[in-house]
């Protein structure tokens, strides 16, 4: 639905400092958009729309999630995400109200109006950022967040350091949203608790931009996509990669200017460059002063527990007697915001007085026990000891096993790894909703699904009580088991469930792969768990495009069973088939990825696998594009076609019409090539939901147009080759996959708009290539943009192109990379010899020449033959002209052959420039006249009106 007029009215509700736009979904508090979840927010205005009056829980759950069950846990949960946003616990603050067992009523005096001013939206106030929505109040940081703001546009990397528990990632996180809107690019948030291992570093980051990254060192890339942006990036919990981030955060400042980085670690990184920022505690009041209310409320400490007191017992207001014993209490606390939170959601359990008492005997225990830690550290592990005793024995249970997650979960995880004969699924439910009421497990309200976590200090203490009751080992299978069983299930549904909705669902799991990876892997763990987990996570490193990753992985779990058999043929033929795929698109087209495929094609066949046949030969053919084999790619094709004809759908059989016609088409049948792709595209349904992208790599329609259009150009339709490209660009643009995108740019709208002679289309079609290409760090194709790139100048006289062409080309003689090497080298030939270097040029043209030979690549083979002619009559030997006349004939001959009329006439317009310079002009000009008739369309590219320039300046010659 389109959004309303700014000055239509609408109506809006004021309660306290706070503006609700239920039209709008926006919640302001003094004009600035609240950060809340838009289930609590439909939630908050089903209780304003009835204010006063009681809402029940079966109508607050109808509202919130309708023809939806879910379980009313969830309810709880947006309920006290509700209450934080709103501040519930200050004094006055007081908004919903409990009904014990019933429902909720909103309490606060409402005021309905309508408004015409018009309101930015909180998605448009904002530029482009993933920082997770405040899940409480920031309380008693204001000094913190605005040293941070002042020293960030001085330092450009700045730490935040501090104990566990002391606030570091809430300040930077508040430090960074008061930055929105500062940086051109964005600001991006990173969350390293969960990585374990150092070397996954920079594809966290990668994943947090959005980026796909082809490459078995993702750091480059990432630099060459940071070079120019104005970016804020904010990595939190750095202290056990400590070594690792320093050397990254190092190279990515040092190749991007624009770019500040922000970090929170419990120790300094110690780069050059280095802003250190030490977090303090919350001050808290002095015990040698007598405090009113009011007066104890200005001390934050005491604001934060109060307020966290109010949001677990309902009502619950600060009082004069009651303020020496809560000021002792975070006196007790040291300040350390956690362990306030925790002991404040104690308050409903045992009220004030008998909170301090329990809190005083807990610590002087503790204290004797951890005399080595550091006095903080004593103190946070007194506060969670504390607070662990306190749990009911299930709760103690539940938070034990939860620690497993590395990162996020959801309530079905959470039964699945938690749950036992003694406690159930509904026990299980229960248990995750009091410990986010405790504040010991998170839970971030905001997606379609509530996601839980631990806090980095919560799990660490968790997991070694876990390790303590004995169940560690346990608990690692479980959770393990889980993920496979769970990645089994995504294995299933990658080709038939729509992409952003399994993104949704797995996408944000990695997490959890890598840690129980790590667990089955150890020398307590289970490796055919590992194997089984690997082979079902493949489609999830495919699709974040982590590709040296999966290779790391695959190879690791290739490698185990050495002494016993932990896979079967299946789980190798996925195995061998997920490494061939990924050493192509991370390292290029090595001799390890023929032997991966060509293992994983001898296993599919055994198997009678025709699926896995098709994938792999599919791969093995294109394999054999890469690197210039051409023959051996039409073998291959012919093969899948036997697989397809026999076992495969409608779709496979029309793919193998575009397989077949890319080795003709570079072998020179271009004829045929074309029937093949016109009979494809008139008869190709596309398979639902990307399932050819996730097989094939790329979009058939899309590859099969950008091939066509190069023939079109070929044959000599100019004007439908342009449309063809444009029409495959569009195409790529509506997959939102990045090779398809690449494929469109790089092998047909940028070629084109070269051949064709428009500079300007392909200078902008370039840039659009070029800034793919760093975003998505497809190596292994960067070299054949700097190509493209080296050709543009070269084509307009401009010999800086020439170091580009020389750089690229020696990329892809060592990654073996043959598909147009030889046009490329025919360019840099062509612009040697207009610089004078006739001796590179020699080198080069029949370097060019030998690779057509040796590879049958045919299709430019017409143009290399005329640029040798012209290399020759540069050089002006005795024997120049017959030589280049007999180059030129050779060219045309070859043109004829394949029906390229466009390299016809190029070979012509040369020849009927020699003829004319040795008094041949008639014959030069019925040459060329008679192919330029054959013209139909094109007229104003660059090749047409040269050759009209030539017949013209032919007929003005006396005969």
């Amino acid at each position: 639905m389109a959004d309303r007029p700014a000055t239509l009215a609408e109506p809006e509700f004021l309660f306290g400092p706070f503006r609700l736009l239920p039209a709008q979904q926006i919640l302001l508090e003094g004009g600035a958009p609240v950060r809340i979840g838009s289930r609590a927010l439909e939630i908050l205005t089903a209780l304003v729309e009835h204010a006063g009056q009681l809402v029940s829980r079966g109508d607050l759950i109808a509202r919130a999630w309708p023809n939806t069950f879910v379980e009313e846990a969830n309810l709880n949960v947006h309920i006290g995400a509700l209450r934080r946003a709103l501040g519930e616990g200050q004094p006055g603050n007081r908004y919903v109200a409990t009904v014990p067992g019933r429902g909720y009523r909103f309490v606060a005096a409402v005021k309905l109006s309508e408004s015409k001013e018009p309101v930015l939206r909180a998605n448009a106030a904002v530029r482009a950022h993933n920082l997770p929505a405040a899940s409480t109040r920031l309380i008693g940081r204001a000094d913190a967040v605005d040293a941070l703001l002042r020293q960030l546009p001085k330092h450009r990397f700045v730490t935040v350091v501090g104990p566990g528990g002391i606030g570091k990632t809430t300040v930077a996180l508040a430090a960074a949203e008061s930055l929105l809107g500062t940086y051109k690019h964005g600001v991006w948030f990173i969350n390293l608790a969960p990585l374990r291992d150092p070397n996954f570093l920079p594809g966290a980051l990668a994943s947090a931009l959005d980026l796909t990254i082809h490459s078995g060192d993702p750091t480059p890339a990432l630099v060459a996509h940071l070079r120019d942006k104005q970016m804020l990036i904010l990595l939190d919990s750095c202290e056990h990669l400590v070594e690792a981030a320093a050397a990254f955060v190092e190279q990515i400042i040092g190749g991007a200017p624009g770019l500040q980085v922000l970090v929170t670690s419990r120790e300094p990184l110690c780069v050059t460059g280095e802003h250190v920022h030490r977090l303090s505690p919350l001050e808290g009041p002095p015990s040698s002063f007598k405090l009113t209310v009011a007066e104890a409320l200005a001390f934050p400490a005491v604001q934060l527990f109060v307020e966290r007191a109010a949001a677990s017992l309902e009502g619950f207001e600060l009082t004069n007697a009651d303020v020496p014993i809560v000021a002792n209490i975070c006196r007790k606390l040291e300040g350390i915001p956690l362990a306030i939170e925790l002991a404040a959601t104690r308050v409903d359990a045992f009220g004030i007085r008998k909170l301090s008492d329990l809190l005083n005997d807990r610590f002087q225990l503790l204290k004797q026990g951890r005399r080595s830690a550091l006095p903080r550290h004593r103190t946070m592990a007194a506060a969670l000891d504390w607070s662990y005793e306190l749990l009911r024995e299930d709760e103690r249970v539940i938070l034990r096993r939860l620690s497993v997650f590395a990162g996020a979960f959801t309530l079905e995880s959470a039964c699945a790894v938690a749950a036992s004969n003694a406690i159930d699924d509904p026990k299980v439910i229960d248990g995750v909703a009091n410990l986010v009421a405790k504040s010991l497990v998170l839970a971030d309200v905001g997606g379609a699904a509530v996601q839980y976590r631990l806090l980095d200090t919560t799990r660490t203490y968790a997991l070694q009580k876990l390790a303590e009751s004995g169940e560690l080992e346990a608990l690692l299978r479980r959770h393990a088991e889980h993920h496979r069983d769970l990645f089994k299930q995504a294995e299933a549904e990658w080709e038939v469930r729509p992409t952003a909705e399994w993104q949704a669902n797995y996408g944000h799991k990695i997490d959890e792969v890598r840690s129980a990876l790590s667990w089955t892997y150890s020398a307590s763990g289970d490796a055919s768990i590992g194997v089984a987990l690997t082979v079902a996570a493949i489609p999830l490193w495919m699709h974040l495009s982590l590709m040296d990753e999966c290779c790391a992985c695959v190879e690791r779990a290739l490698a185990s069973g050495s002494t016993e058999r932990v896979r079967d043929d299946y789980d190798e033929m996925k195995l061998y088939a997920a490494l061939g795929a990924a050493l192509l698109y991370a390292r290029g087209p090595l001799p390890e990825t023929d032997v991966a495929w060509t293992k994983a094609l001898r296993i599919a066949e055994h198997l009678a696998d025709s699926k896995y046949q098709l994938r792999v030969l599919w791969g093995l053919s294109i394999y054999r594009v890469y690197i210039g084999d051409y023959r051996a790619a039409l073998w291959f094709a012919k093969r899948f076609q036997t697989v397809a004809n026999e076992n495969g759908d409608a779709a496979d059989r029309l793919s193998c019409d575009r397989l077949m016609a890319t080795a003709l088409h570079y072998t020179g049948d271009q004829t045929g090539a074309r029937r093949r792709l016109e009979r494809m595209l008139s008869q190709y349904v596309s398979p639902p939901h990307r399932s050819h992208v996730a097989r094939f790599q790329f979009d058939q329609r899309v590859a099969a147009r950008s091939t066509l259009s190069h023939i079109l150009w070929l044959q000599g339709f100019p004007d439908q080759a342009v449309r063809m490209a444009q029409s495959a660009l569009e195409a790529a643009r509506a997959t939102d996959h990045a090779l398809s995108l690449y494929n469109a740019l790089g092998h047909a709208a940028c070629p084109i708009a070269l051949y064709v002679g428009d500079w300007v289309g392909a200078r902008r079609l370039l840039a659009m290539l070029l800034d793919h290409l760093e975003k998505h760090g497809l190596t292994v194709w960067n070299a054949l943009g700097l190509c493209l790139q080296g050709t543009l100048l070269v084509k307009q006289g401009d010999m800086t192109g020439l170091p580009l062409l020389r750089s690229a080309l020696d990329d892809l003689r060592e990654m073996r990379f043959g598909l147009r090497y030889s046009a490329y080298l025919g360019t840099f030939a062509q612009g040697l010899g207009a610089a004078g270097r006739m001796k590179e040029a020699r080198a080069a043209i029949e370097e060019a020449l030998d690779w057509s030979e040796r590879s049958e690549e045919r299709w430019y083979l017409a143009e290399l033959l005329r640029i040798n002619g012209e290399l020759v009559r540069l050089e002006g030997t005795a024997s120049a002209a017959q030589t280049a006349e007999e180059q030129y004939l050779q060219a045309l001959e070859w043109a004829r052959r394949q029906q390229a009329l466009s390299w016809e006439l190029r070979a012509a317009t040369s020849l009927a420039q020699l003829w004319h310079q040795q008094g041949r002009t008639a014959g030069a000009d019925e040459l060329l006249s008679s192919v330029y008739g054959r013209f139909s369309e094109g007229f104003e590219t660059v090749d047409l009106k040269s050759a009209r320039a030539v017949i013209e300046d032919l007929r003005k010659t006396p005969a």
